[in-house]
């Protein structure tokens, strides 16, 4: 459901089950002559539960999008709340707190830490975060995306397709409320894409969570609950699969 133009100002102010509020986001880079609109005024709210795909020409502020609902980027104006956390209001600092537990991120490239085997690059975040027995976790995180043979490899001992498997483990070992993909199949070949797309619906599915994902697959696009298309920063379509 979009809502253009909400009046309120109260970020807090979320309906219930709503994973995903944003009110007349903006960003801009650069100043006078040089400034860039990327985003020009987003009005969004997202259902917990729910998948989402963004589409949308390169240019169009999808992966600026994400990167704001995300917290890894803070937008130049306007409201967001992401699981009942005010991301609008908070600086670099409190936006690494509050992705804790609600927000967890997969990416074409998938970022893994050579010098660590794949339960490693699972494990270590939960650990860093304080959580009680991340090792254990991790395992059983990478056994549920098919790798529980694999926990002492170095990820140049792993297919492109295990890498990912690897990278959609550590997004949902926390459990968070919110899972953002941004073409997470860009780097793969179809079949394995495939695969690793089944499995990334599959770990949504058991877990519960929200799914937003970036892709120019239109197929890919009609497995979710709803499709966002945008262009030259603005929603221009929001529908049903």
């Amino acid at each position: 459901m979009i809502q253009k133009n909400a009046a309120s100002s109260d970020a807090a102010a979320v309906e219930p089950h709503i994973a995903i509020a944003a009110r007349n986001v903006t960003l801009s880079l650069g100043e006078g002559k040089a400034r860039v609109d990327i985003l020009r005024g987003i009005d969004l709210q997202i259902e917990e539960g729910t998948t989402v795909a963004l589409l949308g020409p390169s240019g169009s502020g999808k992966s600026s999008l994400m990167a704001i609902l995300s917290g890894l980027e803070r937008a130049s104006g306007g409201e967001v709340n992401i699981a009942g956390a005010d991301f609008g209001t908070m600086d670099e600092d409190q936006l690494a707190v509050a992705r804790r537990g609600r927000v967890g991120i997969v990416l074409q490239a998938f970022h893994l830490l050579p010098t660590m085997t794949a339960l490693e690059n699972v494990a270590v975040p939960l650990e860093l975060d304080g959580q009680a027995d991340p090792f254990e976790i991790a395992a059983k995180e990478l056994t549920s995306v098919g790798l529980g043979d694999r926990l002492g490899h170095y990820p140049t001992q792993l297919s492109g397709g295990e890498q990912q498997r690897v990278a959609i483990a550590r997004a949902m070992a926390s459990r968070p409320t919110i899972i953002f993909a941004d073409e997470p199949t860009g780097n793969l070949d179809g079949i394995t894409g495939e695969k690793v797309i089944t499995l990334l619906f599959d770990r949504q599915k058991a877990t519960a969570a929200t799914l937003l994902i970036i892709t120019h697959d239109p197929e890919l696009a009609k497995r979710c609950d709803r499709i966002i298309e945008l262009r030259d920063g603005l929603i221009e379509r929001d529908s049903a699969a």
